[in-house]
C-alpha cells in the first residue's frame, strides 16, 4: 500500500546540468547529487556563495528548468506535473511589477489569473494590504514605492492564492535595517499560519532569528544541513564562520 509523503519538498539525488558553453567540452553540473527535505510549517533557509546552485534548485521545484537525474516532489506529486504547483506561491529575486499600478490594483490582477471571484479577491487583497503593512498606500503608485515597500508588495502577489508553499530567492537583498525586519516579521506571521517557507540568503543573521533548520551548498552539493542550534554546537562555531568554514574559505579563526 503506497503511503502520502510527509515532506512539502523532497529532494533526491538530485542533478541538473547545462551544455558546456565550448563545442565538445562537459557538461555544467550546477546541481550535483543533492538530497533534502522541508517539512510542514518549517522556515528552511537555503545558504551558499552565488553559483552554489540555490536558485537552480528551486528553479526546478517551480517547474522552470528540466533536471537531469533524480527526483524532486512537492507535497508529493512529481514537480514535472503542473497539480504539483498548484499550493506554491513565488517571489524571485528581481522583481517586476507594473509601475503605473496601485497595490490594489496589482493584486487584483493576480487575483484574477488564479480565478478569484470578486468577493474572494477583495478579502484577500484585504487581509495581505494589512499583513504586509500597506494598507494605507493600497492606492499610491508603486513606482513611488522604496525597494523595501516594493519587495512587500511582492510578497503579496505571492501570497494572493493562499499558497501553503511559498519560496523566496533573496526576499531581503538590498534591503535596509528596517526593511529587513519586516520581511522577517512577515515570514514569522506566516509560519504561525501554518504556512511553509523556503528561502535563499546571503543575509547569516535573519537566517539565524527566523529558520527552523538550514541547508548549506557549494559547488552543487550539500554540505550541511540542520537547526541552526545543531550546527552550531558540530563545529564550536557562529553561522557565519560554519558557512565560511565549508565553503572552503580558507582557515576562519571562531570568534
Amino acid at each position: 500500500m503506497s503511503t502520502v509523503d510527509p515532506a512539502v519538498i523532497r529532494v533526491t539525488d538530485l542533478v541538473v546540468e547545462y551544455p558546456a558553453r565550448e563545442r565538445r567540452g562537459a557538461p555544467v553540473r550546477a546541481v550535483d547529487g543533492l538530497s533534502l527535505h522541508v517539512n510542514p510549517g518549517e522556515v528552511f533557509g537555503f545558504l551558499g556563495p552565488n553559483g552554489a546552485g540555490k536558485t537552480t534548485t528551486m528553479q526546478v521545484l517551480l517547474g522552470f528548468i528540466p533536471f537531469s537525474g533524480g527526483c524532486a516532489t512537492l507535497f508529493g506529486e512529481d514537480v514535472r506535473r503542473p497539480i504539483a504547483r498548484q499550493r506554491l506561491g513565488y517571489l524571485p529575486e528581481l522583481t517586476y511589477y507594473y509601475r503605473f499600478l496601485t497595490p490594489e490594483e496589482l493584486l487584483r490582477f493576480y487575483a484574477q489569473l488564479f480565478g478569484l471571484g470578486r468577493s474572494e479577491a477583495d478579502r484577500r487583497i484585504d487581509q495581505l494590504l494589512r499583513l504586509v503593512e500597506l494598507e494605507p498606500h493600497r492606492a499610491r503608485l508603486i513606482r513611488t514605492f522604496s525597494k523595501g515597500m516594493q519587495q512587500r508588495v511582492g510578497l503579496a502577489q505571492a501570497l494572493i492564492n493562499n499558497p501553503d508553499l511559498l519560496i523566496l530567492d533573496e526576499p531581503t537583498s538590498g534591503l535596509d535595517p528596517l526593511g529587513r525586519m519586516k520581511v522577517r516579521n512577515i515570514i514569522q506571521r506566516l509560519k504561525d499560519e501554518g504556512k511553509t517557507v523556503l528561502f535563499s540568503s546571503h543575509e547569516l543573521g535573519e537566517v539565524e532569528l527566523v529558520c527552523d533548520r538550514v541547508a548549506i551548498l557549494h559547488q552543487g552539493r550539500l554540505r550541511a544541513c540542520g537547526r541552526v542550534t545543531d550546527l552550531q554546537a558540530e563545529h564550536q562555531a557562529g553561522l557565519e564562520h560554519i558557512f565560511l568554514k565549508l565553503i572552503g574559505y580558507g582557515e576562519v579563526p571562531c570568534a
